[in-house]
């Protein structure tokens, strides 16, 4: 019988990854407002991480059905397994956020709060709650709600507890923070040399007779608190209603998801707190953690600077590629050899060039393209409805089922029918999550673009992902034949150059290990590199043991979750497994295999997860042109001797940085890509 290797949960292996970014806020090399940002992005993260997968696990755990007794008993165990993490790394954090907060004073920004502030401060945030605030503050008596039915889990709460002077009886207030209206801190006047901020929550409990006028209170108390709900949507299953509609309501449903965790003031009273967890049906509570003042840090991603540009990354500016930039078309560029873009060190520009290009072209007869996600005045619609204005036939496939920007999916998808845009919402039963464009001229010629992430202007900004712009016809060809299966899902497809889940990407990367493995045993050269953002599917998790066990090295560059616990001695210390975490996400999918010598490239949107290589819509594509080639061999290379951000990812979430390592040279993948791509394009003429 088989002896299987460990495997880890892909659960327990999220927390060390978030682990890692909260890791990221300790470091004295990182600027100081940069360290804000990574406590932010934990937050925000983590809130996430419990409305989506902590909401799943708790319905196993729950579940009423006897016969998924197994099921239930390791949704206990995991569930166990995540608070002790969360317990753990919330001390953490709760130190982090105070030594930032510290040496921030040091720097001459202070965050003070409602007892801090002189009179004349307090004079300002009067005057601040009048004219921006009061309008905007709704208080709901607690006594006079049964529980939180239509409150939503994006918002920051204050429970007030207010009291007169001789009287025994409490009264008891809800207030939402009104946080996307006027931000979450605000900035006093400077003096001294100084920069004074406070938070929203300080700015309100400094105001709170203000807020209650003519029920003269004589004593207020003001806690915080934040509660997370299932995000799951609630699909409705009436054959009546169209897919747009049902997602509408299935949108709307999520204000009403069961509360899964509470995050609140450790000061709160005791009698205070009962209060809230009765509103919030405590029987379902999986987790009520104490913490500090303050809650929702996600927050500290927005941080003003303060004009302290010395305590944030210097700036990289987006490069525009000179030999993409000139007055020669796009099209004949790509016909010559293809072209890449990586982005964000590459102006995504370019990007919207080639749709612009194709609006107004006279010789394109369509323009199609897959969009996930999508920017709030994205520069990709306008230039698609400039396409269809023109008289292109102009197809989208949308994904209303992208997580949390359905909503904004779906007022995109009636724009664009509006405008004359054929809008296909995805494939049932399969999200389509590929990031393919197909240009189809009147001559019956093609070029397509392949990406490993979203056509996206934001994503562009600050997430690593490659595009590939070829005319080669095999891929072109199989491009058309994705867009054909989208619109009728189901058919036989038989795709000769592109690796497409759900149809053969997995057995075909199965092929692909196996060979390296034949290869190793016949003396010939393997070897597998490759950068992804998870790694989880059993089966690949798998055949990378078994080629690493076999004699094959595998190196790794693995961002977020990753199963592969590498310290095992049936694996020969072959398996190696680097994460990255600096200014940029790390976002790209890059494959590589030795192929006995004869090497094998590929990008694409697939990581190895069961729900992209069996649930999914993904393509992955190779890449034939040497130029390009040797480009993701830098990346991959880069990332892999990163001693500056890299950490080797054990599965066990020790995960120590490389730069501990013996003879570690200082060396930081993101900066040295970015330099390296700035020479080459000054010496680059352009076209």
């Amino acid at each position: 019988m088989k002896k299987h290797l460990k495997y880890l949960h892909r659960d327990v292996s999220w927390m060390y990854f978030n682990h890692r970014i909260l890791q990221e806020a300790l470091k004295d090399n990182v600027p100081l407002l940069e360290r804000l940002s990574f406590l932010g992005i934990y937050s925000n993260n983590l809130d996430e991480f419990f409305r989506v997968r902590v909401a799943s696990i708790s319905r196993i755990a729950e579940c009423e059905d006897k016969a998924a007794h197994d099921e239930q008993e390791q949704a206990h165990t995991l569930l166990r397994k995540i608070n002790q993490l969360n317990n753990r790394y919330a001390k953490e954090y709760g130190q982090a956020v105070a030594t930032v907060t510290e040496q921030l004073r040091r720097e001459h920004i202070c965050l003070v709060d409602d007892t801090q502030i002189d009179d004349e401060q307090r004079r300002f945030v009067h005057d601040f709650f009048r004219r921006e605030l009061a309008g905007h503050l709704a208080p709901i008596w607690l006594e006079n709600i049964s529980r939180f039915d239509g409150e939503a889990d994006d918002c920051i709460y204050l429970a007030v507890k207010m009291s007169r002077e001789g009287v025994k009886r409490n009264y008891h207030a809800l207030l939402a923070l009104p946080v996307s209206r006027v931000g979450r801190f605000v900035r006093l006047p400077d003096r001294d040399g100084c920069s004074y901020l406070m938070y929203l929550d300080d700015v309100v409990r400094s105001c709170l007779p203000l807020l209650f006028p003519g029920l003269h209170f004589d004593h207020y108390e003001a806690y915080s608190f934040k509660f997370t709900r299932d995000a799951e949507m609630e699909i409705d299953n009436d054959l009546r209603n169209g897919l747009l509609q049902k997602i509408s309501k299935g949108v709307k449903s999520r204000r009403t998801g069961l509360p899964l965790r509470l995050v609140y003031d450790g000061a709160m009273p005791a009698g205070l707190l009962r209060r809230v967890m009765n509103k919030l049906d405590t029987d379902r509570l999986d987790t009520a953690l104490a913490g500090g003042r303050y809650q929702n840090h996600r927050d500290l991603m927005s941080f003003p600077d303060c004009g302290r540009c010395d305590l944030k990354y210097a700036p990289w500016p987006s490069i525009l590629r000179r030999e993409l930039a000139g007055e020669t078309s796009l099209f004949d560029l790509i016909r010559q050899k293809d072209r890449y873009l990586h982005v964000p060190y590459h102006s995504f520009d370019s990007y919207i060039r080639l749709l612009q290009e194709a609006a107004i072209h006279p010789a394109v007869k369509s323009v199609r393209t897959t969009l996930y996600r999508l920017a709030k005045d994205s520069k990709v619609i306008k230039a698609l409805v400039c396409a269809a204005r023109n008289g292109k036939h102009v197809t989208v496939v949308i994904e209303l089922l992208a997580r949390f920007d359905e909503a904004s999916n779906i007022s995109w998808s009636k724009r664009m029918q509006d405008a004359g845009i054929n809008v296909i919402f995805g494939v049932e039963g399969l999200k389509v999550h590929s990031k393919i464009t197909h240009i189809g001229f009147k001559s019956g010629q093609s070029i397509a673009c392949i990406s490993t992430g979203n056509f996206h202007e934001g994503n562009a900004r600050s997430y690593t992902d490659f595009l590939l712009m070829t005319a080669h016809r095999g891929i072109t060809a199989d491009v058309d034949r994705v867009f054909r299966f989208i619109k009728r899902p189901y058919a036989p497809t038989k795709y000769h150059e592109l690796l497409v889940s759900p149809n053969e990407m997995k057995k075909k990367f199965i092929r692909l290990i196996d060979a390296e493995i034949r290869n190793h045993k016949a003396g010939l050269p393997a070897y597998i590199k490759m950068k992804v953002n998870h790694v989880t599917d059993p089966v690949m998790v798998d055949k990378l043991y078994e080629a690493a066990a076999a004699g094959v090295p595998v190196d790794l560059l693995v961002r977020g979750n990753c199963s592969l616990v590498c310290d095992q001695p049936q694996l020969g210390g072959r398996l190696r497994v680097v994460g990255i975490i600096d200014r940029y996400l790390e976002h790209s999918r890059i494959y590589i295999f030795c192929s006995g010598g004869q090497e094998q490239c590929f990008i694409g949107s697939a990581d190895w997860m069961p729900r992209n290589l069996d649930y999914r819509v993904e393509v992955v594509t190779p890449v034939y042109d040497p130029d390009i080639r040797a480009e993701l061999h830098r990346v991959v290379d880069y990332g892999l001797r990163d001693t500056t951000q890299g950490r080797r990812v054990d599965g066990i979430g020790t995960d120590l940085p490389l730069s501990q390592e013996p003879d570690a040279v200082p060396f930081r993948s993101q900066e040295a890509l970015y330099n390296h791509y700035k020479a080459d394009n000054e010496k680059t003429p352009e076209a």
